[in-house]
């Protein structure tokens, strides 16, 4: 091969060249063109707009954020009237790729203006404009133009009350104070069937936490009683957490505010005033929700008396989901540049990295699982955001930010607290856990088993054949309703009722 150095002329026409080309490539790329209908909205707009692209999912904005490859992309717009276009292009956020780059096919389409007023999901927010799906074909061709219009608004549930189901909506001046807004903390109440048969009985009540993305409206127009825990009749409270930045957890954070005060504060005098209950609390959860009644129990051990965890995030952060954020670096490789895993079938088969998924909620910018975890352990940064644990693009863990995450590690507080808080804590916590749990909590749960014999304490910690799905077997429930039926008849055998 012979080499031949260019010489001034042939650069010329080698950087025109490549100029027309960028010119041509910028002129051509991809692009939506969307807007919302007066009909859906009359006010302007300022916020983010979405885009949702799906190969299988017949309406795309309600898929699972970073745990597939459907391509989502988000641009950010100021005081925007209605009916005035928008375009989406390579210069939007993307993932998995820029939007010319996305895999050639047939798509559903959907858009969504999140208006932010409120509600976790930006798909499923109340007041969010959006549109029906569309089917389009992306070809070859980067010319077509694609058209979505947004004429639908999503509206606030309505819960339907019936004889065993009621509606709690508990102002919280806490929390209002915090946002500046009214705020309430909700939950479904679900009564006994002895409740209306001996209107002079009173109750121990079961505070249920969803797992994340739940939702307390699913007990909406029941008319199903509350069942008993191992032959006891109680009054189950079911919390979902929603808040706009994802699951609260229900502990007081810089971010999403109070809500551990709100709750142990504001919601049980006014559940305790409108129903009948006996003094006794207990606390089980699954998934996020198991992770929030270990640190309600643990933080608030004289308000709640007993507390069976199901398959926690991670209650140790030296193993969170894997990582060691004490010392590992980043979040998305290891130390032998394998992808860090955030999801896995049957505890070992790779499901969604944790490079997708932070890559994916860089596009869908709010409430999703990952944001979730910063708002609740991170400080609330400088533009009013929560920090971010790692960065983005390199998945570089900012140690800095971690150093405020250490105060959310339920082992490091125990280990650190335990002489202060077991005279009303000790026994009063079960954790169990699927041996395959898919996204890897059962290893944070056996770290805190281990640090917890050093302490000599009583807390029960189980392991069951199963996953994250599939651990909830009879033996599994039987087994856990009976250690909190253990905790109510020791709390009445203390305050003699």
């Amino acid at each position: 091969m012979i080499f031949v150095k260019p010489n001034t002329t042939m650069k010329k026409i080698l950087f025109s060249i490549l100029l027309v080309s960028a010119i041509v490539f910028n002129g051509f790329a991809q692009q939506f063109e969307v807007s919302y209908s007066p009909s859906a909205s009359g006010e302007t707009f300022t916020g983010y707009v979405i885009l949702y692209l799906s190969k299988e999912n017949k309406t795309p904005k309600s898929g699972m954020v970073g745990f597939d490859s459907s391509p989502c992309f988000s641009v950010y717009v100021k005081n925007l009237k209605p009916g005035t276009t928008v375009k989406i292009d390579d210069k939007a956020a993307g993932y998995p790729v820029a939007l010319t780059d996305i895999e050639r096919g047939q798509y559903y389409s959907q858009i969504v203006w999140d208006k932010n007023m409120g509600g976790r999901s930006i798909a499923e927010s109340p007041g969010n404009l959006y549109s029906d799906p569309i089917k389009i074909d992306i070809n070859k061709s980067t010319k077509t133009v694609y058209h979505l219009v947004a004429d639908k608004v999503i509206q606030a549930p309505e819960f339907k009350e019936t004889e065993f189901v009621k509606e709690l909506k508990a102002p919280s001046a806490l929390l209002s104070k915090f946002h500046g807004k009214s705020i309430t903390v909700d939950a479904a109440v679900i009564l006994p069937k002895e409740y209306n048969k001996e209107p002079n009985r009173k109750f121990p009540v079961l505070f249920k936490v969803s797992g994340y993305g739940g939702d307390y409206h699913r007990y909406s127009g029941s008319a199903v009683p509350g069942n008993p825990i191992d032959s006891v009749p109680m009054i189950v409270v079911y919390l979902d957490g929603n808040c706009p930045l994802g699951h609260s957890v229900y502990a007081n954070s810089e971010n999403n505010g109070p809500w551990g005060d709100a709750l142990t504060t504001e919601f049980i005098p006014l559940l305790e005033k409108e129903y009948r209950c006996n003094g006794a609390k207990l606390l089980t959860g699954h998934s996020s929700g198991g992770w929030t009644v270990a640190w309600l129990q643990t933080h608030y051990p004289k308000v709640f008396d007993g507390c069976w965890s199901s398959s926690p995030d991670p209650v140790d952060f030296r193993n969170f989901q894997k990582i060691n954020m004490y010392a590992d670096k980043n979040m998305f490789y290891g130390k032998d540049s394998t992808l860090n895993l955030v999801a896995t079938v049957a505890g070992f088969f790779p499901w969604a990295t944790m490079k997708n998924v932070y890559r994916a909620e860089e596009v869908i910018y709010r409430g999703e699982q990952m944001h979730s975890f910063n708002a609740v352990f991170s400080k609330k940064g400088s533009d009013g955001l929560p920090q971010s644990i790692c960065n983005s693009t390199t998945g570089e863990i900012d140690t800095a930010v971690f150093s405020h995450w250490k105060n959310y590690d339920i082992s490091l507080y125990l280990r650190n607290n335990w002489e202060q808080v077991k005279s009303d804590l000790d026994g009063k916590l079960r954790i169990s856990v699927g041996k395959q749990d898919n996204f890897l909590l059962n290893y944070a749960v056996t770290m805190l088993e281990t640090e917890m014999k050093k302490l000599n304490l009583t807390f029960q910690f189980a392991y069951y054949p199963g996953d994250h799905f599939t651990v909830s077997s009879p033996e599994y429930v039987r087994d856990g309703n009976h250690f909190l039926k253990q905790k109510y008849m020791e709390w009445l055998a203390k305050s003699n009722k």
